[in-house]
């Protein structure tokens, strides 16, 4: 009788491998077969919730019945530069107040000094007075110094 070159040991192992293997090419076949089946197709506006666009917005927001005279303005924030170093944050005010309501008016200053920078930031409470603001006041010279005025942008760091 012929001996065998396997031992008990190393048949289980064989037999194990060979498992490993079926289960490794039945999970593939499982997933192959499933190809994103299981992910929902959608479109964009069942994404977005059916969100309104802007201009939508805007007139919604313009149309309330309950809302005052606020809800005809729309604040815009402005840059005033080469302000003269002596004027403050009221006299902004006050020189910006006659085209229109001021919401906010800062002058930037130097951390270490407090002596202004020579710029600063206006909030019109409308973005029309806001535009007659820059077209009057862009290019005039004040307490000795040129203006430039035009719309705040956000800063890229």
């Amino acid at each position: 009788m012929a001996r065998s070159n396997y031992s008990a040991g190393k048949r289980q192992r064989e037999q194990e491998k060979a498992r490993k293997k079926r289960e490794k090419n039945d999970r593939r076949d499982r997933r192959d077969s499933s190809a994103g089946g299981d992910i929902p197709i959608v479109t964009v506006d069942e994404i977005q919730g059916g969100l309104m666009s802007i201009d939508e917005v805007v007139r919604s927001v313009h149309a309330r019945p309950d809302a005052g005279e606020r809800s005809h303005t729309m604040p815009s924030r402005l840059f005033i530069g080469g302000l003269s170093w002596k004027v403050n944050s009221e006299e902004l005010r006050t020189k910006l107040a006659e085209y229109g309501p001021v919401v906010d008016a800062i002058i930037v200053t130097d951390r270490d000094t407090g002596d202004s920078r020579g710029f600063g930031f206006v909030t019109m409470g409308d973005r029309k007075d806001a535009s007659r603001a820059i077209r009057k006041l862009n290019g005039q010279e004040w307490e000795g110094r040129t203006l430039v005025i035009r719309q705040a942008t956000d800063r890229t760091r």
